[in-house]
């Protein structure tokens, strides 16, 4: 492999022999709990036994061609039962920036105008139609970047960017995003993206409301409102899309990750008169080669199939309050955790130097928490000041509590040897 491998990867080192449910086995035969999912793809656990059967049948039938096929036609149906409104007309591709650039194509066609905003610390891929709007370092020496993006202050109310303190901030930053719209855009806003809750940025959940005044602004520049739910949605949170925890219906999804249970689909859905607009609505204006065809759309339909039918939605949310009372009492025992947030299995923890100054753990300290927990068996993404906790949707409660009892006894030995770096 070519350098830039996922961290995840690169940092443990495995060879991985098989998998199932929330559990890895690697060529030596270690066991390793799963709090990774494949950040998030795989919603549904490894190798589930329906999932399975059903790639199994399908790769035996027709594999390939953007043919309508009963898999693609029982997909789209039952996604379009449980999408939010009216959005019930759906494009399907294979990645997330990919969705991500077609939603852009999507709302020029739409409206006429070329202008995006998203958010700080947000992260909708890494091609260069979207590069741009990336809040970290990923994006440095790789300008420049498309014309016409911009970016305003997300809700992380733990590290506020604006100073103040929730609530008597009145949301303080959606203010800041239409004064960004107002003094540094031509006032040709296509869209406003936004992650109902941020996943790169530490798993971050903004307070409530912010998404409701982030819709309010869309509306009154008259552009489109992009929620990404590439990690949000499909019951991530404890609840179908991440935006279900505001009374909002966006004009667009961006979707993905766990909606194929780990093979690459992803897709936009909206409306029937948007995904009219042309050019977008022509034919081949909005298609991709690998697209809906006849593997991904069984992927999608077998793993939301699972999710509806073993409840998983439920699960998440029942799973993550338990995971999120366990992490407030370590919160309260270990003095290096700053902040932990949640929804549902979508769950963040900071590690600090000091609760006051917030200053985060430094690289050196954060990998040996992640060499601890890797070396008593659990994957998780712990090797930044960021632990971000997203595991199968499947996974039990005695799992769940499984892999925090290490995590807790790899916070324990890092408080015995030092943690300031």
């Amino acid at each position: 492999m070519a350098p830039g491998l996922q961290s995840i990867a690169l940092y443990s080192g495995l060879a991985i022999a098989k998998g199932t449910g929330c559990t890895l086995i690697d060529e030596d035969g270690n066991r390793y709990l799963d709090f990774i999912a494949g950040i998030g793809v795989g919603s549904v656990g490894h190798t589930h036994p329906y999932y399975v059967e059903a790639m199994k049948a399908q790769i035996e039938r027709v594999t390939f061609g953007s043919f309508t096929t009963e898999s693609r036609a029982r997909f789209l149906e039952l996604l379009a039962s449980v999408t939010p409104g009216r959005l019930k007309r759906i494009q399907l591709y294979s990645g997330g920036a990919e969705a991500v650039e077609a939603a852009f194509r999507l709302a020029k066609s739409a409206t006429g105008k070329f202008e995006f905003v998203g958010f700080w610390g947000a992260f909708h891929g890494k091609t260069g139609g979207v590069l741009g709007l990336m809040g970290d370092d990923f994006k440095k020496q790789l300008g420049p970047f498309m014309p016409g993006l911009y970016s305003a202050p997300y809700a992380n109310c733990y590290r506020c960017p604006l100073q103040l303190r929730y609530p008597d901030c009145g949301i303080a930053c959606a203010d800041f995003l239409r004064q960004v719209i107002r003094y540094q855009t031509q006032g040709q806003i296509a869209a406003i993206i936004v992650e109902p809750m941020q996943g790169t940025a530490g798993n971050v959940i903004p307070p409530s409301g912010f998404l409701s005044a982030v819709q309010s602004i869309a509306k009154e520049f008259d552009a489109l409102l992009i929620a990404d739910e590439m990690l949000t949605g499909f019951g991530r949170t404890g609840l179908m899309w991440g935006c279900d925890h505001e009374p909002i219906v966006p004009d667009v999804l961006t979707v993905g990750k766990g909606m194929g249970g780990g093979f690459p689909v992803s897709g936009v859905i909206s409306t029937q008169a948007l995904m009219a607009s042309k050019p977008f609505g022509n034919p081949s204006g909005s298609s991709s080669s690998y697209g809906g065809n006849p593997l991904a759309t069984t992927a999608g339909l077998a793993t939301l199939d699972i999710i509806l039918k073993e409840r998983l939605v439920a699960n998440a949310e029942r799973v993550g309050a338990v995971m999120l009372k366990r992490l407030e009492a370590m919160q309260e025992k270990y003095r290096f955790i700053g902040d932990v947030r949640g929804r549902g299995l979508l769950i963040g923890i900071e590690l600090v130097k000091d609760k006051r100054t917030k200053e985060p753990l430094p690289r050196p300290v954060t990998q040996k928490l992640f060499r601890a927990c890797l070396q008593r068996g659990l994957l998780a993404m712990c090797y930044s000041y960021n632990i971000r906790i997203n595991p199968p949707l499947t996974i039990t409660e005695e799992e769940a509590l499984e892999g925090l009892a290490i995590l807790d006894e790899a916070f324990a030995d890092l408080e015995k040897t030092g943690y300031m770096g």
